[in-house]
């Protein structure tokens, strides 16, 4: 079952003050883990992010965010109905506007995306259905969403484009299973993720 997501920190007390703050204890059930590392985000966008509601007053909220660490960035996005934050550690998320398809809370985590290329598509949709135990409630040509039960309000959203993979992802799915061995695998895509009992 996806219990969780693990984040590399370089400031493990800033970062889950700041993840505890921004998302006030709205996680859908989830649970941010962050483990200790020295290296700091390179450059590229991850293949992993979080999508937050920004509710019916989606420009306070994003200034909210802001005053709490946050910046923005610009990833290629373009004119878009979101907008595009790194967290102090320059790891990328989203505040989507209200009407966003597919959001059913008006505040706190709404989804966990996953780039994945057009070839892995149906492999990883079929892998992470397997491990994950969420079953897909959409799929059209930008991608899945998977949803642990059609009214969870997180979504796991799978769909391209896949961002280059350089080295070892900060952003890790987690899954609990106590009939599996606990440790690091890689996906269908090659992306790392935890295993816990």
């Amino acid at each position: 079952m996806l219990t969780g997501i693990v984040i590399d920190a370089l400031d493990v007390a800033r970062m889950d003050r700041f993840w505890l703050d921004a998302l006030q204890g709205r996680t859908g059930g989830l649970e941010l883990r962050f483990v200790p590392t020295a290296k700091p985000k390179a450059a590229h966008k991850n293949r992993l992010h979080l999508d937050l509601a920004g509710g019916p007053e989606w420009e306070a909220e994003v200034a909210r965010l802001l005053a709490l660490g946050a910046t923005r960035i610009d990833i290629g996005q373009g004119d878009v109905p979101w907008d595009v934050l790194a967290d102090p550690e320059g790891n990328e998320f989203c505040v989507l506007r209200p009407g966003h398809p597919g959001v059913l809370a008006d505040s706190g985590l709404v989804a966990i995306c996953l780039d994945v290329s057009e070839e892995d598509r149906y492999a990883q949709l079929d892998f992470w259905q397997s491990r994950a135990g969420w079953q897909t409630v959409e799929s059209h040509d930008w991608g899945a969403r998977l949803r642990r039960s059609p009214t969870s309000t997180v979504s796991l959203v799978m769909g391209p484009p896949a961002a280059p993979k350089t080295a070892r992802n900060r952003l890790r799915l987690e899954v609990t299973h106590r009939d599996w061995e606990p440790g690091e695998f890689l996906d269908a895509g090659g992306n790392e993720f935890h295993v816990t009992c």
